[in-house]
C-alpha cells in the first residue's frame, strides 16, 4: 500500500481485528477449560500451548482477507529483508501470557494491532476469561467494552458495540500515591531499581503485579500510572497495548533515547521502555 488508509477503512480493520480475537478467545477458552493443557518449549525455552497454535491459525485466516501481512509471535520467522518495506502489516500475539495461561490465574490476553510507518494505529486486546475487550483507533481514542463473549463465528458490526463502549481512562477514586504497574513473570534488577527510584521522588508507590498485556489496560483505564519494561519483550508483546494507551493519553517513550517505541526493527526484541501519562 502507498496511501494512507481512509478513517472509514480503518474502522472496517478495526472490526476484523475484533472479531479475530474473538474467534481466538474461544479457542484459547476451549483449551483452557481441559482438564490438562499440554506446555511444550519452544527453542527460546519459553512455554507454548495448543491454545497458541489454534488462536494463531484462528487470527490468521480472519485477518487474510484484508490483504495486509501478519506477522505474529507463532510466525515470526518473516525474514527482514521481507518485510521491511512494509507501509502497514497486523502484529498478532495469539496467547499473550502464556505462563499465566498455564497457572490459570486468567491473566493473559489476545493482542492484534495494525502497524503503518512503523507505529500502532489499530489496538484491540481481548481478555477472553473476564469477557472484555480494549480497542483504540485514531480520531476514536481507547475504549473498552464489557460482556462480549468469545466466539469461533464471530461478526461483530462497529453498531453492535458502540453503544456500549466507554471511553478510557475512566474517572477513578482519588488516591494519594503513585500506582505502578510490573511484570507478574517477567521482571528485572533494574525494574526494582527503577521503582526505588521513584519512592525517593513521590514516597508511597503501591505496586501492581499483572500478567500479559493487562498491565496496559490498566494504565489506559486510569487505574494506575506508570509500567516500568526494563527486561526483555518483543513486538507482539507491546503493539495493540502502546495503540491503547496512546488512545488514553499516555507516552510510550524508550527508556534510554525517550523516543517513541517502535515497530518493525530488524531485531524484533524491544528496548526498555516506560509508559508514563506524566512523561
Amino acid at each position: 500500500m502507498s496511501t494512507e488508509i481512509e478513517q472509514t477503512e480503518l474502522q472496517k480493520l478495526l472490526m476484523e481485528a475484533v472479531n479475530a480475537t474473538l474467534k481466538a478467545g474461544k479457542h484459547v477458552m476451549n483449551v483452557y477449560n481441559t482438564p490438562d493443557v499440554q506446555v511444550y518449549l519452544k527453542s527460546d525455552s519459553t512455554p507454548l500451548t495448543e491454545a497458541d497454535r489454534m488462536a494463531h491459525e484462528a487470527i490468521k485466516a480472519s485477518l487474510a482477507r484484508t490483504y495486509i501481512p501478519v506477522l505474529s509471535e507463532e510466525g515470526r520467522d518473516i525474514l527482514y529483508e521481507e518485510r521491511r518495506n512494509w507501509e502497514y502489516f497486523w502484529i498478532v500475539d495469539p496467547l499473550d501470557g502464556t505462563k499465566e495461561f498455564i497457572k490459570r490465574n486468567g491473566e493473559f490476553t489476545v493482542n492484534i494491532a495494525l502497524i503503518h510507518n512503523h507505529f500502532p494505529v489499530i489496538g484491540v486486546i481481548y481478555v477472553p476469561v473476564s469477557q472484555v475487550l480494549y480497542l483504540s483507533l485514531p480520531g476514536l481514542g481507547a475504549h473498552r467494552v464489557q460482556g462480549i463473549a468469545p466466539d469461533s463465528a464471530a461478526r461483530v458490526a462497529y453498531a453492535d458495540i458502540a453503544p456500549r463502549m466507554e471511553r478510557l481512562p475512566i474517572a477513578q477514586p482519588q488516591r494519594g500515591e503513585l500506582v505502578v504497574v510490573q511484570s507478574r513473570s517477567h521482571t528485572s534488577a533494574e525494574t526494582h531499581a527503577y521503582i526505588e527510584q521513584l519512592r525517593l521522588r513521590h514516597g508511597q508507590v503501591e505496586l501492581l503485579p499483572v500478567g500479559s498485556s493487562l498491565k496496559m489496560c490498566m494504565l489506559a483505564e486510569g487505574r494506575a500510572d506508570v509500567y516500568p519494561r526494563l527486561s526483555p519483550s518483543f513486538e507482539w508483546d507491546t503493539a495493540a497495548g502502546q495503540a491503547i494507551v496512546e488512545g488514553a493519553g499516555f507516552k510510550v517513550c524508550e527508556y534510554d533515547s525517550k523516543r517513541r517505541l517502535s515497530y518493525n526493527k530488524e531485531d524484533l526484541q524491544n528496548p526498555w521502555f516506560i509508559i508514563d501519562d506524566r512523561t
